[in-house]
């Protein structure tokens, strides 16, 4: 799982940005198209790790102890269990079935000193410390490795890789972000024109599709007064997203070499839209050093007179490249509009997938992925686990779509967090944007005919609006009622 990337920020869904492995992931499997998460970070892993939506799944800031995690019911079938990378939902992850764990509690830290580096329950900060080249993407594929390693070619094994890349801060390697040196030279303007039109040519998104206008609060590309800075925050982002990409294809190529690859499910998904966020000068927190490992005293903030990319830099993309990320959707992370939770999938398992590079258009969230694995695995979810009661899951098993076969829409997917609330029916979409304006309302969108919700429909549909958002504050009040148990 990425974190805070953009629907068409990689290769094979129509970026510029270089993913050569995960590219060749979706050439060999599926790639889903009408795929959602919620719609930030902590919500998205709750709903992914447990089946359940977030709603329910959290409760205190941490997972709902009577949901039965992925982790749980895989170890309980004789898995060995493993997670490299971001946590972000409470306790230790052992107390929530995994074996081995290997990164951060937080939800993001810096690249090359990462803020409460963990081993299971003990902290290794020396390791960043004493490694000059030290950069946390590249530890968690090397953790990894190191993990499957350790698990016997008989036993079967469950590996969670939990990316930070590509959240802020913008840190990369000095020598990954010059390959990209001039690469968006171009501009978001243009960028989003070039990327829609390899979308199309690429058949993840439909060749009606008409590009939602540039986001207001960003400037024409002709009109941005800080073009290299602008370019650099771009150019140190793709080089996060391509180090990620790196690492999954050394695990991909371990798991070939090991004779393993053939039996193994892979997925590949985004925790959300990508994040427009202005990173401030003056923000504080756990995740941000007062000094960088060589004592210097770090520089945060979106600073145009500060390149970002080194240790000293704390600095974030923002609105005009987010837009670019999600292209060709409006909006962003926090919000429930496309660009916020409309994320790529890639399903991969040579063994089952029979039709290689297909694209499925099978309406599906991260909700779905647990009873998938489970259903794959032949993995059991029962109402009763260990002898206690668990809540049932709100996802269904998309295995018939990775082996070919047709699946019904599920009858409602909802959402509810941050600035947006939502649900989705069939083609229809009634969506919220709580974005403190006076006239906030209800928006109703025809996602066949108007995926980048251009034209609100609630006006001409009245009574679809009253029935849609009826069940929406059903739903709602459901969620609440089983959180409370």
């Amino acid at each position: 799982m990425a974190d805070d990337m953009g629907y068409s920020d990689i290769g094979c869904f129509g970026g510029e940005i270089r993913t050569p492995h995960l590219d060749s992931l979706a050439n060999e499997g599926i790639r889903f198209t009408n795929f959602y998460s919620e719609n930030m970070c902590w919500v998205s892993r709750a709903s992914m790790m447990t089946g359940v939506y977030h709603r329910t799944s959290i409760r205190d800031g941490a997972l709902h102890p009577s949901c039965l995690t992925l982790a749980e019911a895989l170890k309980s079938e004789g898995y060995r269990t493993g997670i490299m990378g971001k946590w972000h939902l409470g306790d230790y992850p052992d107390s929530r079935g995994f074996d081995q764990f290997y990164g951060i509690l937080g939800g993001a830290s810096s690249f090359f000193a990462p803020f409460g580096l963990k081993r299971n329950r003990n902290s290794i900060d020396h390791e960043f410390m004493d490694d000059p080249d030290y950069y946390f993407t590249q530890a968690i594929g090397k953790e990894a490795i190191a993990f499957l390693r350790e698990t016997s070619s008989e036993d079967p094994f469950f590996l969670y890789l939990p990316f930070t890349a590509a959240h802020w801060p913008l840190h990369a390697p000095a020598a990954a972000i010059e390959k990209y040196h001039g690469k968006f030279a171009a501009g978001w303007d243009n960028l989003r024109i070039q990327r829609l039109k390899r979308m199309k040519e690429l058949g993840v998104i439909d060749s009606k599709v008409v590009l939602s206008p540039r986001n207001p609060k960003v400037p024409a590309w002709k009109n941005e007064p800080n073009k290299a800075w602008q370019e650099r925050r771009m150019e140190v982002y793709a080089a996060q997203v391509t180090a990620m990409d790196e690492v999954i294809g050394k695990i991909i190529d371990h798991l070939r070499k090991s004779g393993k690859l053939e039996d193994t499910l892979t997925f590949f998904t985004i925790d959300n839209g990508g994040c427009h966020i202005e990173y401030q000068p003056n923000r504080k927190g756990d995740y941000l050093p007062e000094k960088t490992r060589d004592g210097q005293p770090m520089k945060p903030g979106n600073l145009s007179d500060i390149m970002p990319g080194s240790e000293i830099t704390y600095q974030s993309y923002g609105h005009g490249w987010a837009n670019l990320s999600n292209t060709p959707f409006r909006l962003f992370k926090q919000y429930d509009h496309e660009g916020g939770i409309r994320t790529p999938m890639i399903a991969h398992w040579p063994r089952r997938i029979k039709e290689s590079g297909k694209i499925s258009k099978t309406l599906s969230h991260l909700v779905d992925l647990m009873p998938t694995i489970l259903h794959a695995t032949r993995g059991k979810s029962a109402e009763k686990f260990q002898g206690s009661p668990r809540i049932t899951l709100d996802g269904r098993s998309i295995l018939p779509s990775l082996l070919g076969k047709k699946q019904k829409d599920p009858a409602f997917l909802f959402f509810h967090h941050a600035r947006g609330k939502a649900i989705r029916f069939g083609k229809w979409k009634l969506v919220f944007n709580r974005d403190g304006k006076k006239n906030a309302r209800w928006e109703l969108y025809d996602l066949e005919k108007d995926p980048t919700e251009l034209n609100d429909l609630t006006t001409t549909y009245p009574e679809r609006v009253k029935r849609l958002s009826s069940l929406w504050n059903e739903w709602e009040k459901n969620q609440v009622y089983r959180s409370s148990q």
